[in-house]
This record gives C-alpha cells, structure tokens and sequence, in this order.
C-alpha cells in the first residue's frame, strides 16, 4: 500500500505531531490548506456568509502499533450531508464552554462516547462548509474501553479507519462537481465499500497537510 512506516501512525506521535503542527496560526492559515486551496472563488463567497460555528471531534484511537480514526456514517433522514461519511459533531451550542466542550458533547449524543476516554490534543485550522458552518476541527486521543451506542436518529453506522490509511496522499484523489451552479473540487478518500468525501475529506487533508507531509 505504502512505503510509509507504523511507528508514524501510533496515537503517541500523533499527540505529538497535533502539539507542533506545521504551518501558520489556525486563525490565519485555514486557506492554505485542505480542499479550501481548491476552490478559491468558493473562499470569497464563503467568507461573506453568515456562518454558525461548529465543532467536529477528529477521536484517533490508541491501538498500540496504529492507531484507528472513529468515523460516523450519517442517516439518510437528516436535512443537512445525509449520508455521508462524517466526524462526530455539530453546532456549537451557547450552553458550550468551548469548541471542545460542544465536540465532546456531540461524540456523546451521536455515538454515545463518554468523555473520559477521549483527551483532546489540539484543533485545526477551521473550515469553511458551503452548507453554512464554520467548523472547529478538534484532535483528540480516545484510550481503549469504550463502548459506542450510535444514536439511530443521526448515525446510521459507526467503523474504524487506519491512520495510516488516511494519512497516505497516495489515497487523496481530487474530484469536481458542480454544486449550486458554481465547480468545486474537493477529496476523495475510497476505503473498502465506503467513500470519504466533502468536508470530511477536507478535513482529512488538512490534518495530512499540517501533521504529516
């Protein structure tokens, strides 16, 4: 698959990586990275949006040699990325204390994740959904134990990614389409019968871009 080697991948490094992270200040550097680089004329109209803060929780679990990226699958029935691969999250609530307060609290509402296993590590740089969110992306170590209870309302399946997998550029392919009659090109990350894609992706290629490249 790669010439890239385990010890990269355990959650240890990764704790390390997410606390020196290349690239500039988050607040400054989200266009640098990730799908954003792809669609510039997309950036303009974003950044003049009203957007509603959201937190996503990037849970990268502790399974010794490699380590494993929890992901969701979203049910058909929501309003808004139903169906797709998605990290666990949602809008920052006033209730909130902090991106990583609502990121938490997400994981345990839409997987059942109790917090005490999960430790977060750091953030990303935000990214900038064309469905209207401005996402905190927050990295974090799970420690093994946990048992996951999807919430049937919202995740219609819950499975495991190999960091590694993820983090290989050689499983990052570019794709377009034309959304809201304007192209956008973005990630594609195919994994078994499954297709990551849309701002999860994004995301994925920003946490490559600023920990791994």
């Amino acid at each position: 698959m790669t010439s890239l080697t385990l010890p990269q991948f355990t959650a240890d490094e990764f704790r390390r990586r997410a606390a020196h992270q290349k690239g500039g200040p988050l607040d400054e550097s989200w266009r640098d990275h990730g799908d954003h680089v792809l669609n510039t004329d997309m950036l303009l109209q974003l950044e003049n949006m009203r957007l509603r803060d959201a937190a996503v929780l990037v849970p990268v679990v502790d399974d010794g040699a490699e380590a494993r990226v929890i992901l969701t699958q979203r049910t058909m029935t929501l309003r808004k990325h139903s169906g797709q691969i998605a990290f666990p999250g949602g809008g920052i609530d006033d209730e909130d204390k902090s991106a990583e307060d609502a990121a938490l609290r997400e994981a345990e509402e839409e997987i059942g994740l109790e917090r005490r296993f999960v430790e977060p590590v750091g953030r990303l740089p935000q990214y900038l959904a064309g469905t209207g969110f401005r996402i905190t992306p927050i990295l974090s170590v799970v420690q093994p134990g946990f048992t996951l209870t999807p919430n049937p309302d919202e995740v219609a399946d819950v499975f495991e990614v190999p960091l590694s997998f993820l983090m290989d550029p050689e499983n990052h392919r570019q794709e377009s389409k034309v959304w809201n009659g304007v192209v956008r090109h973005f990630y594609v990350m195919p994994y078994q019968e499954r297709t990551i894609w849309g701002v999860t992706a994004g995301i994925l290629r920003t946490l490559y871009e600023r920990l791994y490249a």
